[in-house]
């Protein structure tokens, strides 16, 4: 018996480990290479203090209450050279992964298609060479290397972890560096570098109502979440939680991924969907933005998880709209994402 750990450091770099049954995440980590921080080993120092976000563990007694309080591991703290894990487990580092010796990772990939699916907005699709995938979180994002440059672009996988074919929903930029390359002379078979998986945008165990808000292409992780979630309901691992997402676009022809929509509506009992177009002169039946279309129902009191992605605007605008109604959410994970100078300047 063997379990995923995904160690998530401060720099926004992940690493994945196995953890063998019976043994210690500090152990596991020291013997794939990844220097946890430690002084003692022996639950005294609490130097390899981290938070365990998700998964199920034993900590025992064998440490002392200056190294980890009873209100530290109530509050979901753990100490990595006692902590044995019993399920896959997400563990939060509080230092940057260069401090523990490991780094981001890489892979090559061979394009596989390049589809346009609006004005502004193209689905990428490449076969890893790893034939067991990618590890990632659903919601976390890669760095691609366009090719004929040094350059890099962020992109969120639109597509399950492990897969060995992972997709992307990337904004078309008409002066873009990695625009140019897909809609001029991407071709299958090129050759493809991505460094990851980064990001503390992620998806969380779901033990409440969820709420999505996804702007654009900010809807790439969402559809890698409820890929996830999907999976798990089909598997019998519970879904009994209500998840709505609110995707907002500026114009009616920039709503994309509407199938695959309408799949989760069928395959996730309790998932509901809006759609929104800024365009005054749109038809469509919700005008305006993200916030104009976010009913009380969808916000159960405040006990509610926000996933938000999407431009910047919308991010401030959510922010600003939330301190507004006096809205605090349990919990609100957020992530901005922008085009890079280089890429509107190439």
């Amino acid at each position: 018996m063997s379990y995923t750990i995904a160690l998530n450091f401060e720099d926004g770099v992940t690493r994945f480990i196995g953890c063998n049954a019976g043994e210690t995440v500090l152990d596991a980590a020291y013997r794939q290479k990844v220097n946890l921080p430690m002084d003692c080993s022996d639950g005294v120092c609490g130097t390899c203090k981290g938070h365990c976000e998700q998964g199920a563990f034993e900590m025992g007694d064998d440490y002392l209450e200056e190294a980890l309080s009873e209100e530290e591991e109530a509050e979901g703290q753990v100490l990595t050279c006692q902590m044995v894990p019993s399920s896959d487990c997400v563990i939060q580092v509080p230092v940057a992964s260069s401090l523990c010796k490991t780094a981001v990772g890489s892979v090559e990939a061979t394009l596989a298609s390049v589809e346009r699916l609006s004005e502004d907005s193209l689905e990428l699709a490449v076969d890893l060479d790893d034939e067991a995938g990618l590890a990632f979180l659903p919601g976390q994002y890669v760095n691609i290397q366009v090719p004929g440059s040094d350059h890099t672009r962020s992109y969120s996988f639109s597509s399950l972890p492990g897969s060995r074919r992972a997709s992307f929903l990337i904004r078309h930029l008409p002066q873009g560096l990695m625009s140019g390359y897909l809609s001029e002379r991407a071709a299958a078979g090129d050759r493809l570098t991505l460094t990851g998986p980064l990001g503390s945008f992620y998806l969380r165990q779901v033990v409440r109502p969820v709420l999505m808000l996804a702007g654009g292409t900010g809807l790439a992780p969402f559809l890698a979440m409820l890929e996830q979630l999907a999976q798990q309901c089909e598997e019998g691992q519970g879904c009994d939680q209500p998840l709505h997402l609110i995707y907002g676009v500026n114009r009616d022809d920039h709503l994309v991924k509407r199938e695959a929509l309408e799949a989760f509506v069928e395959r996730l009992p309790d998932f509901s969907y809006t759609t929104v177009v800024v365009d005054e002169q749109s038809q469509h039946p919700q005008r305006g933005y993200v916030t104009h279309h976010m009913p009380a129902e969808v916000l159960h009191n405040g006990d509610v998880d926000v996933y938000l992605c999407g431009p910047p605007p919308m991010v401030d605008a959510v922010l600003g709209h939330f301190r507004e109604q006096d809205i605090i959410p349990a919990n609100f994970y957020y992530e901005k994402f922008t085009p890079n100078a280089a890429e509107e300047a190439a």
